[in-house]
């Protein structure tokens, strides 16, 4: 148990305040940094359900163009 407590310590204080340490690294404001990530995770999430609905509607398109042929034994 004192392995956990110990790793998560370690995460506490170099996994936590990325942005901050980012933003002095490149000298800009935390801010902006901040903001880069929020709006990325918004385009990348959009993007992803872009996709999404693109294939959906390739597969709905495809149902239509080809339909099931009704077999000889079925009439």
């Amino acid at each position: 148990m004192g392995w956990i407590v110990s790793l998560r310590h370690y995460l506490e204080k170099h996994g936590f305040a990325v942005s901050s340490r980012f933003a002095d690294k490149l000298g800009i404001d935390v801010s902006n940094v901040r903001l880069f990530f929020i709006y990325i995770s918004f385009v990348t999430l959009g993007f992803s359900f872009g996709i999404y609905l693109t294939l959906a509607f390739l597969l709905r398109l495809k149902d239509i163009v080809y339909t099931k042929r009704r077999s000889v034994f079925d009439l």
